[in-house]
């Protein structure tokens, strides 16, 4: 569970920024969208193969 807590003197903008920081760097936003919507297995596969083909491509044209 993520939370907050106010320091003394402390403005709400700014706690809701510290709140909103760490909600995303946990990942709870993406990991929840990630398990709403089924993926067949084969889906999933295809597409992480195209993922590392692009970052492979990517690397490569780094180094010319």
């Amino acid at each position: 569970m993520i939370g907050v807590i106010l320091q003394s003197n402390e403005n709400i903008d700014k706690a809701l920024r510290r709140f909103k920081k760490k909600f995303e760097k946990s990942g709870i936003l993406r990991e929840y969208k990630r398990k709403t919507v089924y993926v067949k297995p084969s889906v999933e596969k295809r597409m992480q193969r195209l993922k590392t083909l692009r970052r492979i491509r990517r690397a490569s044209q780094e180094e010319m």
